[in-house]
């Protein structure tokens, strides 16, 4: 766990951010723009034991009461149904029961804070099942528009053919993210030349909820927060057991 001097700046709101999108979760908590500590799970898909044990030691250590929390920031999606579920029901609780406000960051702009420096066009790609994946692009510059760390995403988030994507993006493109495993040749296919698709190591595939403050505390200067009561996680296509339940209930004629 990363932590610094708690409560040096006690007029800012008092923070949590939620990321468990992908296989190992974890929760940060900062007060305004300064993070201040940040702590991973202990095991990968292990979202429904850890978080709130998880969440209650940060804020305890920064000794805050429950009440004091006045922003939730949380990885929307897309990612693992369960845990964004479980991140969802987390936020939406909170602030029925205090009244914090609460920022949805899409999980995608959240990877890209794991790019290098050099990287000026960048995929986010994350496996969607069947031969898909979900994507994202982006591009960094001088945009008004750019987030943290300067990118600006040009397209996405996305359900679509991994080679496609990629032969449509700018080159040299840096990819990130789970799907990079399960899609390599088809994301090969995409470039003609082999030094125009960089592949980015393990261990920027992971989300992490220090981003999501980050980020989250960017959208809530910009006044960007969720309708709590209409908060959902970001699916793009429906959880492939729910897909299955429809077809198998379709209305003679349906088109489901």
């Amino acid at each position: 766990m990363t932590d610094l001097l708690p409560n040096s700046l006690p007029n800012q709101p008092r923070i949590v951010a939620i990321e468990t999108s992908g296989r190992i979760g974890s929760v940060a908590v900062g007060l305004g723009p300064q993070f201040l500590a940040e702590r991973q799970f202990t095991a990968g898909m292990n979202h429904a034991i850890e978080l709130m044990p998880t969440l209650r030691d940060l804020t305890v250590a920064q000794g805050w009461q429950p009440r004091q929390i006045q922003h939730v920031y949380l990885s929307i999606g897309p990612g693992s149904f369960t845990g964004l579920r479980i991140a969802v029901m987390v936020a939406r609780s909170l602030a029925q029961a205090i009244g914090c406000l609460v920022v949805a960051v899409p999980t995608l702009d959240v990877l890209t804070q794991n790019a290098p420096a050099e990287a000026r066009h960048l995929a986010v790609i994350l496996d969607a099942k069947r031969g898909h994946v979900y994507a994202a692009r982006y591009c960094r510059g001088a945009s008004a528009a750019a987030g943290a760390g300067g990118w600006h995403c040009t397209a996405g988030p996305i359900l679509t053919s991994p080679e496609e994507f990629v032969r449509q993006s700018p080159k040299p493109l840096y990819v990130l993210g789970e799907g990079v495993d399960y899609h390599r040749p088809a994301l090969r296919a995409g470039v003609d030349d082999d030094a125009d698709l960089i592949e980015l190591g393990r261990e920027s595939w992971v989300a992490r909820a220090a981003a999501v403050h980050e980020l989250g505390w960017a959208m809530a200067g910009r006044g960007i927060f969720a309708d709590v009561g209409s908060l959902v996680p970001l699916y793009i296509r429906l959880p492939e057991a729910q897909e299955l339940w429809n077809r198998r209930h379709a209305s003679p004629g349906s088109s489901a």
